[in-house]
């Protein structure tokens, strides 16, 4: 399929759309038009494929901004395409021969699981979920030998950087970075007055697109860097806790502590999507742990309407002790896990997801009022973030009762 489109490419984006690799890395600063560049070659990706019905995929790190940044776009590029059909609602575009193109959420891995992808674009993927790529769009590629395109600015050495960096000894592989004064396309003089309002942290990632500048907003990165991470083998003379964020239509964490005397570590994780209780219970026990007490949040003693039930009364029927973390505002519980955080040490193998997790957990900023929301981002990051801080604030509550181990725990 061939159709010309009405698209102008930089220098600089002209030099990666000539790269045929299956795989690019590609690191931008702010306003260098890396979402046009990405749309634009995701469309000639599916027109060129020979494949029948190539499918191709935009995913941003919300559905909302999928459909916010991209879908305007994607019509503008199309709309002169005899037969083209646009479905809103999907946030789908169809050609007339049964090629397609959707645009995804990496807030809903679900509704990509058992997709196939001849092409795929993960924008601002240093947002997303460590496991997006690997589980969920490197398989969709795999039948059909499948593209992807990595896009974003950097936030810190997180999945986006460990990309970046694999990228470069890895076959059919490319990565490119570009700061703002190796593109020209902004001017000086805009450049230097946004540097006067930013403070130099935030500069150096959106526009120097700096790898080691903190997060904005970001509520534990200074103490993940205080924090041990290596290896933290499981001690069989220990017994083990856990804290859960339990959710119903996306993912439930379990983090698996010990306790020794000052130093908390914590050896293992579980995370699981859409995932019964009786199903998450069973691979609970599976692991090797002699298990202290298992803490849930305070809502999980809500009756659900379908069974009359509450989850705290289906875990007890499944044997899992339950200790109800105390109903604290967010605010004192992300001050009690900051608090607590320079004394944990992470195993690095097993904790890995949720190690990054802390790293990125964080607020938003308004744009309109150009302050830092007072409320968490609600994101993957969160059900991590949640579930550590559950253990935080019921640790520190048995610690204000001065219980001197987790079995004399109670619940509140």
């Amino acid at each position: 399929m061939h159709i010309q489109l009405d698209y102008h490419p930089r220098p600089y984006q002209e030099i990666i759309h000539n790269d045929d690799s299956r795989f690019k890395v590609i690191v931008l600063h702010r306003r260098a038009g890396k979402t046009v560049y990405a749309l634009y070659q995701l469309l000639k990706d599916v027109m060129t494929c020979k494949h029948p019905k190539p499918r191709g995929a935009y995913v941003a790190p919300l559905y909302s901004q999928a459909k916010r940044i991209a879908w305007q776009y994607i019509q503008d590029f199309t709309r002169a395409i005899p037969g083209i059909a646009y479905n809103q609602a999907e946030l789908t575009v169809k050609f007339p021969d049964g090629r397609s193109i959707i645009l995804l959420g990496a807030d809903n891995p679900d509704n990509i699981r058992g997709m196939y992808f001849d092409s795929v674009v993960l924008d601002e993927f240093a947002q997303m979920s460590p496991r997006m790529f690997s589980e969920i769009i490197r398989p969709a590629l795999a039948d059909r030998k499948g593209k992807a395109t990595f896009l974003g600015t950097p936030m810190g050495h997180n999945n986006f950087y460990d990309v970046y960096q694999r990228a470069k000894d890895m076959p059919d592989w490319s990565r490119y970075l570009l700061k703002w004064d190796d593109t020209n396309i902004l001017d000086p003089e805009e450049v230097e007055a946004a540097r006067k309002e930013m403070s130099e942290p935030e500069f150096d990632q959106e526009f120097g697109c700096s790898w080691s500048a903190a997060i904005r907003g970001a509520y534990y990165a200074k103490e993940m860097d205080q924090a041990f991470v290596g290896s933290v083998p499981h001690d069989k003379t220990l017994k083990v806790i856990t804290s859960w964020d339990l959710g119903m239509a996306d993912s439930t964490v379990i983090w698996f502590w010990q306790v020794v005397g000052a130093e908390i570590r914590a050896i293992d994780l579980m995370e699981f999507q859409s995932t019964g209780l009786p199903d998450i219970v069973a691979e609970m026990d599976k692991k090797p742990y002699n298990y202290a007490q298992h803490i849930l949040p305070h809502d999980v003693r809500v009756r659900e309407l379908g069974t009359g039930k509450s989850r705290e009364e289906v875990l007890k029927s499944l044997g899992v002790k339950c200790t109800i973390a105390p109903n604290q505002h967010v605010a004192d519980g992300i001050n009690a896990l900051r608090n607590m955080i320079s004394r944990m040490c992470f195993d690095e193998d097993n904790c890995r997801q949720g190690i990054e997790a802390l790293r990125q957990y964080r607020t938003e900023f308004d744009d309109k009022r150009q302050v830092l929301r007072q409320a968490p981002l609600h994101d993957w990051t969160s059900h991590f973030a949640d579930a550590a801080r559950y253990f935080a604030v019921t640790k520190h509550k048995i610690h204000e009762n001065k219980y001197d181990n987790w079995n004399e725990a109670v619940n509140y």
